[in-house]
Parts: structure tokens; C-alpha cells; sequence
């Protein structure tokens, strides 16, 4: 069997409410937006990267660490729907399944992207029975982490017994305090290609907009979203403490001179 086309899309704006200019900080020598990119690189089942931004800055940055870049618009409402306008775009219509990371995942697992893109290309045809339709991430909470269980900064994910979502949610799900037996879901995506167009088609949804989660849209229009578990994934780099822990983690493991 001929393995599928398979693009990887890096969403990156420059505007952040919590942490402006985000993709270009480089307090560790390199842009946070170039260490997702060497993250990504080394997963095994991509045909292409690209990076996606309506920002010239960022465009200027990226093809200068050796990125492909598409410009975007500025207008969309998530990064799922900046992924889908790449998807239109002609150098991409042959994708079959097009990868969503964000460009705030510098510690992303390639092993965790190709686990994502083989259960989406193993699964059954389109409009079979267990259809999926796209795929994401999901690892256990550690028992000390009570603390980001609460936090609405942490998406928590509730999936049934074949590992199919549920729900999303900032809130703590299931209730309680102890996060021990809950899920935090690492926001990449992979999309079958006709997914996520029908997805970008559509406008955004009640849950979508209350709860800030781009893929409760998903789950209203009645897709269905395979969780891939995996043993251990960083948070995101949403504010500027999680910044400042992954530059410490950076220059804990790598000489500044190899930055």
C-alpha cells in the first residue's frame, strides 16, 4: 500500500493575549517557532512541513532557518482553519492528511506525531463504521499535578473505551481535584483532508466559543476524534512562565554555544 500524502502545518501568529510575539522569542538562541520546526522535522511519516503565518516577521524568520512558509490570512478563528486554507492552497491538494501543530510545541514527540498519523491512516474509509475522522494526543496527569489539572490554561480530554473523545474541556473533567485517572490533551491534530474542509466550512459552535476549544466544533458537527495516548508530552508554551521553565530546560540540556 502506497503510504498516504501526509503535510504537517505549523500555525504561527504573532499577536498573543498572553504572551505577544510568541514564535519569535529566542531567549535560547533560536526562535521558539525554529524548535518546533526541529521537533517536527524528525518525525518519520511526513511528506512535507510547513509553517503557516499571516506575520512577515515570522515568514522572514522561518525561511531563514530553512522553513517553508505560506502566507495566510489573518482572519481565522483557530489554527485548524489557518491548516485548512493551506490544504486549498495548489502546492497541497494532493495531502491526504494534514497535520495540525502548533508553532508553541517545541517539545512535541516525532514518535508521538507518526503514532498520530498511523491511526488516522489505518483506520477505516470514510463514512465506514469506526470512521475517524481526525486524531489528537492525550498523556496521563502525574500525581503532582493537581495544581495544572486545575487550571484552565491545561485542556483536560474524556475518551471512551475505544479511545474515541468525548469531551474537551478548561475545566477540570472528570470533577474533582485529584488528577490522578484524567487525561491532558496535547493540542496537535491530524485531519483526513475532507474533515477538516467540511470543519473550516463551518462557523463556529456554542461549546467552540464558551469553552475557547477549536475542536468542540468538531464534536458538534458529529466528527469523531481518535486519542492517541501517550506516556508523557510538555505542556504547550501559552504564558510567559511556561516560557521562561522551557528556556531553563533548554539551557539545562544544550551548551549555549550550540544553541
Amino acid at each position: 500500500m502506497t503510504p498516504p500524502a501526509v503535510v504537517a502545518v505549523l500555525p504561527a501568529r504573532f499577536a498573543s493575549t498572553r504572551l505577544p510575539g510568541k514564535p519569535l522569542l529566542a531567549d535560547t538562541g533560536k526562535p521558539l517557532i525554529q524548535h518546533t520546526w526541529e521537533a517536527v522535522r524528525r518525525a518519520t511519516t511526513l511528506s512535507a512541513i510547513v509553517i503557516a503565518t499571516d506575520d512577515e516577521r515570522i515568514a522572514e524568520a522561518a525561511r531563514g532557518f530553512g522553513a517553508e512558509v505560506a502566507m495566510t490570512s489573518p482572519d481565522h478563528p483557530s489554527g485548524s482553519d489557518r491548516v485548512a486554507e493551506v490544504a486549498s492552497l495548489a502546492a497541497y491538494r494532493d495531502a491526504e492528511i494534514l497535520v495540525n501543530v502548533q508553532g508553541d510545541e517545541p517539545e512535541i514527540e516525532p514518535e508521538a506525531l507518526d503514532r498520530l498519523v498511523e491511526r488516522l491512516a489505518a483506520g477505516a474509509p470514510a463514512q465506514a463504521p469506526g470512521h475517524e475522522h481526525l486524531a489528537t494526543l492525550a498523556r496521563p496527569f502525574r500525581p503532582e499535578e493537581a495544581d495544572d489539572f486545575a487550571s484552565p490554561h491545561a485542556v483536560k480530554v474524556v475518551f471512551d473505551d475505544a479511545g474515541r473523545a468525548l469531551y474537551f474541556s478548561r475545566s477540570a473533567i472528570p470533577t474533582g481535584t485529584d488528577p490522578v485517572g484524567a487525561h491532558l490533551h496535547v493540542g496537535v491534530y491530524a485531519w483526513r483532508r475532507d474533515a477538516l474542509l467540511a470543519f473550516s466550512s463551518a462557523a463556529p459552535t456554542a461549546l467552540e466559543q464558551r469553552e475557547r476549544l477549536e475542536q468542540l466544533r468538531a464534536l458538534e458537527m458529529g466528527m469523531t476524534i481518535g486519542v492517541v495516548v501517550v506516556d508523557d508530552s510538555a505542556l504547550g508554551i501559552d504564558t510567559p512562565s511556561d516560557y521562561a521553565r522551557f528556556v531553563q530546560r533548554m539551557n539545562a540540556t544544550t551548551p549555549r554555544g550550540n544553541a
